[in-house]
């Protein structure tokens, strides 16, 4: 891993520690928000529904995923470091204890206690030497499903054309519309090409994970 990627994920590490230090004021309650994921379900709680902006993929899977991650990625819709116009107005719409809220809930839903730990298995060479550049385990850990913040996502088994679709996101600058501002990952994507980081992708894909979408419907 070179210098500068080692003091990017110093500083984001340090900045993710105030963060959480700062939301441990705002407690997270699963229950209060049964009636705050309306907006969430029409997309996160329908199997294999696909976005068409900026791409068609599959909306990612967010049941089970760590609710600090939630909360940070929902707060930087709101401060548009992430800039898709969808998520930007509904992050806008939610107030500190709603995110909270919603991220306790995605956190523990669908969450089977004392299922089996996930195991990564190996890449071929030249996954390998893809992941080995990125140093990807130094913030996903070794089965991305482990991260060593909880303020960074699981990705283990994450649909791989939503992957691919959020590694380019990183690439792109200057545009009003799309795109995410990730030192971190704004570093380790340009690194790629886009066949690169859809090798990535795919490979991470593959692995078995913790994330599930599980139905919902807005009527029950």
């Amino acid at each position: 891993m070179n210098a500068l990627l080692s003091s990017l994920i110093a500083l984001t590490v340090a900045s993710a520690t105030v963060f959480s230090a700062q939301a441990q004021d705002v407690q997270g309650n699963a229950k209060a928000a049964e009636g705050k994921i309306a907006m969430c379900i029409g997309c996160h709680g329908i199997k294999g529904y696909q976005a068409s902006f900026p791409e068609v993929y599959r909306v990612p899977m967010i049941s089970g995923q760590n609710a600090k991650y939630i909360a940070s990625a929902l707060n930087a819709y709101k401060k548009g470091d992430r800039k898709h116009p969808t998520m930007r107005g509904i992050a806008a719409s939610l107030s500190d204890q709603d995110i909270a809220d919603v991220a306790a809930y995605y956190s523990q839903h669908g969450v089977v206690e004392g299922a089996a730990p996930v195991v990564a298995k190996a890449a071929d060479d030249k996954v390998a030497e893809l992941l080995k550049k990125g140093a990807c385990v130094s913030c996903h850990g070794e089965n991305f499903s482990k991260p060593v913040d909880p303020s960074y996502p699981k990705i283990a088994g994450q649909h791989k054309d939503f992957l691919f679709v959020a590694l380019k996101s990183y690439k792109t600058e200057n545009q009003a519309t799309w795109g995410r501002a990730n030192g971190i990952m704004g570093g380790v994507a340009k690194q790629f090409s886009n066949n690169e980081l859809k090798a990535l992708a795919g490979y991470v894909s593959s692995l078995d994970g913790e994330l599930k979408t599980v139905p919902q419907s807005k009527f029950r």
